[in-house]
């Protein structure tokens, strides 16, 4: 009993000094609300500051000039070139150790990206030299000036087949094939130059419109378009019968019809055999990460294996379509062959224009992955300017659009890669391939680079992906699947349209028609927070509190004061059903509120009017120093009254509540 007694004194006195806090801190809340603090106007600036600020954190936010500030001109003159070539800068700090992680990485590269370059190459509906072309010169630009250590650069599947689309509804590959290659490079000059402007001017943010819901969308509606044109080279399906349309009611309607005339069974069964060795090279690499090069090195054993295959057997003899002829030697100079002049100009300029965009998205998407991985900062801009240089380079050397690779980039990673010295390396190999080893390509089966490119494909649909949109944000995923049947039943070009439109339209619907909610207390505090998020949050009597949760422009602020008085009058018919006080005040928690412009100040001029009809006191809790600014320009603070504007929604209600009381 004697050690009972002191555990029950101790416990008294524990209660009494929690009640002592509490009952503190309810004197401390009330006291500070008793203390007015109004808000705050900023100085104001003067106009040419203003806008140079503005300028500023729209293009110049990471302030790229800051390494230049207190240097000499000849150092200045070395930071200029470093940040040009920032291959100056790394490379001062380069090393053996790093040298030996960057020769794995590129040689693994190497081996995957030579026949994914043939096969891709196909699908731009140019010879397949083109595409090892597009995987020499390129990465080597981008080496020096790129500023991603684990990006890997070539032909992708995606830009590939945008591009052969686009320009097949321009010109026939077939009938004018010296043309078609002319209006490829054009297209890719003017891809490299819309590069170079976006990352020059600091536009980067422009390719951010297209969401990341709609390029899963994209992405997993091009891989599957990309997969069922490879049937013409898997089945062996002769050109002349296969669609040139890109839809799947096209292609699968032109599958079926050439089933009993068209397929050629030893074709089928080579690129079954293969499909399947490259899968399970894939589960291989997947499985156990050591054995990363097993998938990387397998497309090259396959083209090596079913080389041998063929010329052993001579299957070309029973209809097993081959590549049959490999032009060698290096990148011939393409500069007399681009249009600059006439109406392919200007074909070449829109096309370009648009793979341009969809390379930069994918590259700019790769590149962060990555990075952030490795914990390290990407330029944005830089990058887009080191992109636009490779393929405007790239244009004049027999190259199409080339960009970063994701499949060889994860690659390139999981190889150890330290630098971009991994795509010199890579360079390197093709350089050789091309000088010497191009004429042993000739009896590669069609069949493989066709298993090639659809096991290559496949990790483009993300599944995952979209469920997790779907989960998260309904409307992200009407962007996903928008775009993903676009681009499947009706083109390519179509599905990026749909992709773009769709985005905007998020865009536009969430700026004209922003989220507003009505606030509530939260029990024994000072906090006021959204009712539908806190149902245990209660109203005040006689005071309606309402969050704006956008900036107030032209194009939401009628829609704003409308929502507001709508607000207004359903809770005026709740609490008159419940009996309880009529509104008296009603504030307006401006804390989300970023901006407004003179159409937001006019529609909250009519508000107060339209609540002083209703004998309706209009207040402000927390506007932001923009918005103060111009409240008190446009003389609206005269107009409502300095004390209806409060700091915090507290204090609004701490100062209304009394007046409530009064009157009723």
């Amino acid at each position: 009993m004697a050690n009972i007694v002191p555990n029950v004194e101790a416990a008294d006195t524990k209660e009494i000094d929690m009640a002592s806090v509490s009952s503190s801190k309810r004197y401390n809340q009330n006291s500070d609300l008793n203390v007015y603090h109004k808000v705050g106007v900023p100085s104001k600036q003067n106009l040419f500051r203003e806008f140079t600020n503005t300028v500023k954190e729209t293009f110049f936010a990471d302030d790229p000039l800051r390494h230049f500030k207190h240097q000499s001109r000849s150092r200045k003159f070395i930071l200029g070139l470093q940040a040009v070539f920032p291959i100056l800068e790394w490379g001062r700090g380069y090393n053996l150790a790093k040298f030996r992680g960057d020769l794995i990485a590129g040689l693994t590269i190497a081996s995957l990206c030579i026949p994914q370059d043939i096969g891709y190459s196909k699908l731009a509906n140019l010879d397949p030299q083109y595409g090892l072309y597009s995987s020499f010169v390129p990465p080597l630009i981008y080496a020096c000036m790129g500023s991603s250590r684990d990006i890997a650069i070539g032909p992708v599947a995606v830009v590939s087949l945008l591009l052969g689309t686009l320009i097949q509804n321009e010109v026939d590959p077939t009938t004018n094939p010296i043309e078609y290659r002319r209006l490829a490079f054009t297209a890719t000059f003017f891809a490299g130059i819309t590069q170079m402007t976006l990352g020059f001017f600091r536009l980067g943010f422009l390719i951010d419109f297209l969401s990341h819901a709609a390029i899963v969308g994209f992405m997993g509606g091009a891989a599957i378009t990309i997969a069922l044109q490879q049937l013409k080279g898997f089945l062996g399906i002769s050109t002349k019968k296969f669609t040139k349309k890109s839809d799947i009611i096209s292609v699968l309607h032109s599958v079926f019809n050439t089933m009993h005339h068209g397929w050629n069974w030893q074709t089928i069964l080579i690129g079954a055999v293969f499909l399947a060795f490259l899968l399970f090279a894939k589960l291989i690499g997947k499985k156990n990460k050591k054995l990363f090069w097993v998938p990387a090195i397998a497309p090259l054993v396959s083209v090596i294996l079913s080389t041998l295959f063929v010329f052993i057997t001579r299957a070309d003899k029973k209809g097993v379509a081959i590549v049959n002829h490999l032009e060698k030697g290096l990148n011939p100079s393409s500069v007399h062959q681009l249009y600059l002049s006439g109406e392919n100009l200007l074909r070449g300029f829109k096309i370009g224009a648009v793979a341009g965009m969809i390379a930069l998205t994918e590259a700019t998407a790769i590149g962060r992955t990555f990075a952030a991985m490795k914990d390290y900062q990407l330029d944005g801009n830089k990058e887009m300017v080191a992109l636009g240089a490779m393929n405007v380079v790239g244009s004049m050397t027999s190259c199409y659009v080339a960009t970063g690779s994701f499949s060889r980039s994860a690659v390139n990673y999981v190889a150890g890669c330290q630098t971009a010295v991994s795509n010199i390396v890579m360079s390197f190999i093709v350089f050789v391939t091309l000088l010497f080893i191009t004429p042993l390509f000739k009896y590669t089966p069609n069949a493989i680079l066709a298993s090639i490119i659809i096991s290559a494909v496949i990790n483009l649909i993300d599944y995952e992906a979209a469920i997790l949109i779907w989960k998260i944000d309904k409307f992200d995923f009407v962007a996903c699947m928008g775009a993903f049947f676009g681009v499947i039943f009706a083109s390519v070009e179509i599905g990026l349209l749909i992709a773009v439109a769709i985005s905007f339209a998020k865009i536009l619907l969430q700026v004209t028609r922003p989220r507003t909610a009505l606030l509530g207390n939260l029990s024994g505090s000072s906090i006021y927070r959204n009712l539908q998020q806190y149902p245990e949050a209660a109203n005040v009597p006689g005071i309606l509190i309402i969050r704006v949760d956008s900036a107030i422009y032209f194009s939401n602020s009628n829609y704003i004061k409308e929502r507001i008085l709508r607000w207004l009058v359903d809770e005026e018919e709740k609490r008159k059903k419940l009996y309880r006080p009529r509104i008296q005040f009603l504030v307006v928690e401006m804390s989300p509120v970023t901006d407004i412009d003179t159409s937001g100040i006019h529609a909250l001029e009519e508000l107060y009017k339209s609540l002083q009809k209703r004998n309706v006191q209009l207040a402000l809790a927390n506007p932001g120093p923009l918005v103060i600014e111009k409240l008190h320009a446009s003389d609206f603070t005269t107009l409502i009254g300095e004390d209806n504007i409060y700091l915090t929604v507290a204090h609004a209600v701490h100062s209304c509540s009394p007046k409530v009381v009064e009157d009723a």
